[in-house]
């Protein structure tokens, strides 16, 4: 078996000393650019590869960081994924993503297992708002970050948008279309965001007059097929919602969907906001309305923030909240509603 190639044969090669092959490696500054290039050259001559389990060994550091996503087939998720990996590969961090489907039981596997890997810190991305393990990871200190997440904790660290405010934008918007019967795909409620969100919407509906309409509401866990099907039976209701707003884009599409099953127009007899503002959104065929989430802004200050509590330890004792604002973006999918009535 041929013996594995090691920094000593690249020196060897190279005609330098061991160090020098290690400043190299470790992108050190003050090195001659042609020692740099006699070192490059024998690593590709000889095929070597650093061992980075000997190497996480010496500095007690792995470059290697956890994502848990709640759903990777959700365009929120994969789009804030490949953000996060993609600034990740340039500060020199491999990522492990992890999926739970939402399942908090997973959310612990995987939080065990990555620590299990060494990972130098963990993103979290959707968690119940009384997860006792990331609760006990900030108490151990451990590099964690909450993204597009909250979760009451002394030392939480967690970026997300206002997504009370969110909520109340998306009523407010069908309501000076003068829809009033407006159905909610809400999600469940126990995790912060969703929480938020439908306390956003409740409140909208108080303060402009409107009665709610409990039959309007899906509460249960995000599912499209169900989505569908909960909107197809109320747009079959003599009085149906004359507009929906939905907790996620990824749903509203669920419901544009039902409408179409039901050859009802969008916007002419049907309303549609969403949550999230995904690519898909802004497709000229779809043209969703949506309440707007800067996920690449969110995204990058995750891994930033991440990478600074796992070089310097900037915030460890005390966490840091960042609340971001969201903006209505008005597309195709709304319109003003002709009921005499006011829907």
């Amino acid at each position: 078996m041929k013996a594995r190639i090691s920094a000593y044969d690249v020196a060897k090669q190279a005609s330098v000393s061991q160090s020098t092959v290690s400043r190299v490696l470790n992108n050190y500054p003050h090195i001659k650019e042609s020692t740099r290039k006699k070192v490059l050259e024998a690593i590709e001559e000889l095929g070597f590869t650093r061992d980075e389990i000997a190497r996480s060994l010496a500095s007690n550091k792995t470059r290697t960081i956890g994502l848990i996503v709640g759903d990777i087939t959700n365009p929120f998720f994969a789009e804030s994924a490949k953000v996060i990996t993609g600034k990740a590969q340039e500060m020199q961090y491999d990522v492990i993503l992890c999926n739970t489907n939402h399942n908090e039981e997973n959310l612990d596997k995987y939080i065990q297992t990555l620590k299990g890997k060494r990972v130098d810190g963990i993103i979290i991305a959707s968690a119940d708002k009384d997860n006792q393990r990331i609760k006990e990871l900030y108490d151990q200190g451990f590099p964690v970050i909450l993204f597009n997440s909250i979760l009451e904790h002394e030392k939480a660290n967690y970026i997300a948008v206002n997504n009370y405010k969110g909520a109340r934008l998306a009523v407010e918007h069908l309501y000076q279309l003068n829809h009033r019967r407006i159905g909610y795909i809400a999600g469940p409620s126990k995790y912060v965001t969703t929480h938020l969100r439908n306390l956003g919407y409740k409140e909208a509906l108080e303060d402009l007059g409107i009665v709610g309409n409990n039959q309007f509401v899906y509460n249960k866990e995000f599912s499209y097929d169900e989505v569908y099907q909960f909107t197809k039976k109320l747009l079959k209701q003599s009085d149906r919602p004359t507009s929906f707003f939905s907790a996620s884009d990824q749903m509203a599409l669920a419901v544009l969907d039902a409408a179409a099953s039901e050859n009802i127009k969008v916007p002419e007899e049907l309303s549609v906001v969403g949550f999230d503002d995904i690519d898909l959104a802004k497709n000229q065929y779809i043209g969703l309305t949506t309440i707007t989430q800067p996920k690449e802004k969110m995204a990058t200050l995750a891994l930033e923030k991440l990478i600074s509590l796992i070089e310097e330890g900037e915030g460890k004792d005390e966490g840091f909240q960042i609340i971001l604002e969201p903006d209505l973006i008005q597309r195709k999918t709304t319109g003003v509603c002709r009921n005499e009535k006011g829907g």
